[in-house]
């Protein structure tokens, strides 16, 4: 029997992804790239001392051996950093394991490929008082400004991705019960506990919205909308960030992803359970989580300069 092409198996493998893993399609078009630059690698499409480069449509799994899985990292080291190389090193491995598991390959390729070692850069984060002064420099005498304020009151409140944010609908805030539904990474749902400001926020948009827009606050439609009456994107939030950001004068750069690195920090350097922080961040592993830790193990270490009679 025929091997089919390995273009064929990418395009199966994502499509396995997007459907039976239910993969977001940020994360399955970053394994693409990933995968069909490897093909491309192996076509000798950049490689300059290969005269005639091979068709990608003749290329086939059986074809990829350790061999040229090195090749490719040696050519990825001289134009990439290191947790680039992991990233992608990651999404081979994915790709051959499951060609494993469907009988395609005997072999997985990258059995005995070493990925190399990275260090995790400590997240970006706020100090409290710089995460207030942020929040409060918002202002909510327009609908956009009140907009705004819930946004990044939400983000911080909660602790979500901006994607996250993004997708919210209405009916996912249960002013009630005090929390937020969520859906994450792998279209898995979480419940979020989330503070009174943040709702109160929300609940002052969504009347302004109402008075101004003539959007009734109990829509089944989207939580945050642009001026078009369309949901806000995770870009459009990230833009209106960095203004607010700059703005404010604050020393370090500002992303949506660092309101939520500062809400896990400073849970954390209160005394937050981490297995508790992980649930509510709806990280898959705890070692993820445990790079927030940074904060509460400095504060330790000052206190046990002050403190320990024999340093």
């Amino acid at each position: 029997m025929t091997t089919p092409a390995l273009q064929d198996l990418i395009d199966t493998f994502i499509e396995t992804l997007l459907s039976a893993k239910g993969y977001s399609s940020n994360t399955c078009r970053a394994y693409r790239h990933d995968l069909e630059e490897f093909a491309g690698f192996l076509a000798g499409e950049a490689q300059p001392n290969q005269a005639r480069p091979v068709k990608r449509s003749h290329l086939r799994a059986t074809h990829v051996d350790a061999l040229s899985i090195r090749g490719y990292l040696g050519m990825l080291h001289r134009r990439n950093q290191k947790v680039t190389i992991a990233r992608k090193m990651a999404a081979l491995r994915s790709f051959f394991k499951h060609l494993v598991k469907q009988g395609i390959l005997q072999d997985d390729p990258t059995r005995l490929i070493l990925t190399p070692k990275h260090q995790r850069a400590i997240p970006t984060y706020l100090a409290v008082d710089d995460m207030f002064r942020l929040l409060d420099a918002v202002a909510t005498d327009t609908l956009l400004g009140q907009r705004n304020r819930a946004i990044f009151e939400t983000i911080y409140s909660c602790g979500l991705r901006v994607s996250e944010l993004a997708q919210m609908n209405v009916k996912d805030v249960d002013a009630a019960g005090g929390s937020v539904k969520v859906y994450g990474k792998g279209a898995k749902e979480r419940m979020v506990p989330i503070g009174m400001k943040a709702l109160a926020s929300i609940q002052a948009y969504r009347k302004k919205l109402q008075e101004q827009a003539g959007v009734a606050e109990d829509t089944e439609g989207p939580l945050f909308l642009n001026k078009n009456k369309g949901r806000l994107s995770a870009r459009s939030i990230a833009r209106i960030l960095d203004k607010l950001a700059r703005e404010c004068g604050l020393s370090v750069p500002v992303s949506p992803h660092a309101l939520r690195h500062s809400f896990a920090t400073h849970m954390l350097d209160a005394g937050a359970d981490l297995r508790a922080v992980q649930e509510l961040l709806g990280h898959k592993s705890l070692s993820t989580t445990q790079r927030y830790t940074h904060v509460s193990i400095d504060r330790l270490m000052a206190v046990y300069d002050k403190a320990h009679p024999r340093k």
